[in-house]
């Protein structure tokens, strides 16, 4: 990308936005577009081929999504479906229509199968059954990848996604009903220290697997896509337009409130509420295919934890 080329970051005030945004201007790019919900509704049809009419961006970064945890997966699935694919057919489809240079589409890696074989390669999408508890969002998303590798085959466009494992830092959403694992710890631990409670009660028997990325290292990892990967008229004929980002290691979410009752200084009783679901029992990404265009995670997950409730307890003391 040509630093001073016209680039779109839709969602920009998400966590995932915000930091691609950040991390744009950090290197030196001077002409990012954002826009703002009230001013741009991303499902509304007419108002984004407006949007691109005017704007004609080169480049996008599509990072506008509705995201939530399982409870709010499970309370509000119609709309994580409709939202989603309303979001993103408008956007990518407009990205071919006016000749957009470049397009990479921010997935998840909930996309893939509920027991799939770990660590979870890319070739495995579409190989099982969903998780139940996310099938709506990872639908979607699945959907989007198909998007855009069908422009790609059809038009010729250079469209490219990345499917995150799980993210955590600055921006996260800290809703009690609509937050995932980490930020839901960062609230119950630093909440919990504050109001001087003896427990902390988690959902889940602990046993699961989980990655977690910092969200300024999935930033990184996407202006590095843009700027070094270019499908060949093979990987899009195979679908292998997209990538997985992530650090490659996982712990149980047992061994997360540890690290958590560790770093805050936490010292009360955690009770576990084994009646509440647990989720897919492990979800580690294949980074290989990343590791081979030269590119892997610097951020250590102690290091990003205490770096996260340090932020967060100086927001909630303002």
């Amino acid at each position: 990308m040509e630093k001073n080329a016209k680039i779109y970051v839709a969602g920009h005030r998400g966590m995932v936005g915000s930091a691609i945004v950040r991390a744009l201007e950090k290197d030196g790019y001077t002409s990012i577009v954002t826009r703002t919900l009230s001013e741009l509704d991303l499902r509304d049809e007419k108002a984004v081929v407006s949007f691109f009419e005017t704007e004609k961006p080169e480049y996008v970064f599509l990072a506008a999504a509705k995201v939530g945890g399982i409870l709010a997966n499970n309370t509000y699935p119609a709309e994580f479906i409709y939202d989603n694919l309303q979001i993103q057919n408008n956007v990518i489809h407009q990205s071919y229509v006016h000749g957009v240079k470049k397009l990479l589409f921010l997935g998840s890696s909930c996309i893939y199968p509920k027991m799939a074989q770990q660590p979870i390669k890319e070739d495995y999408l579409l190989s099982g059954k969903l998780e139940s508890t996310n099938q709506p969002y990872a639908i979607a998303k699945i959907a989007g990848i198909e998007m855009c590798q069908s422009y790609n085959r059809q038009y010729g466009t250079n469209f490219i996604a990345a499917m995150p494992t799980n993210l955590y830092g600055p921006g996260d959403n800290y809703h009690p009903e609509q937050s995932h694992v980490f930020a839901s710890f960062i609230r119950k631990f630093s909440e919990a220290i504050a109001e001087g409670k003896d427990h902390i009660d988690v959902w889940g028997s602990g046993t699961p697997y989980r990655e977690f990325l910092h969200v300024e290292d999935l930033a990184h990892a996407c202006l590095f896509l843009m700027n070094t990967f270019t499908p060949t008229k093979e990987q899009n004929d195979n679908g292998d337009i997209f990538m997985n980002i992530g650090v490659g290691e996982d712990i149980t979410i047992k061994e997360l409130v540890e690290l958590f009752k560790e770093v805050s200084g936490f010292t009360g009783e955690i009770v576990w509420d084994s009646t509440k679901p647990d989720g897919t029992p492990r979800k580690l990404l294949d980074v290989s295919r990343m590791a081979s265009l030269g590119w892997k995670a610097r951020i250590p997950l102690r290091e990003g934890t205490q770096q996260i409730l340090e932020e967060y307890r100086t927001i909630e003391q303002k």
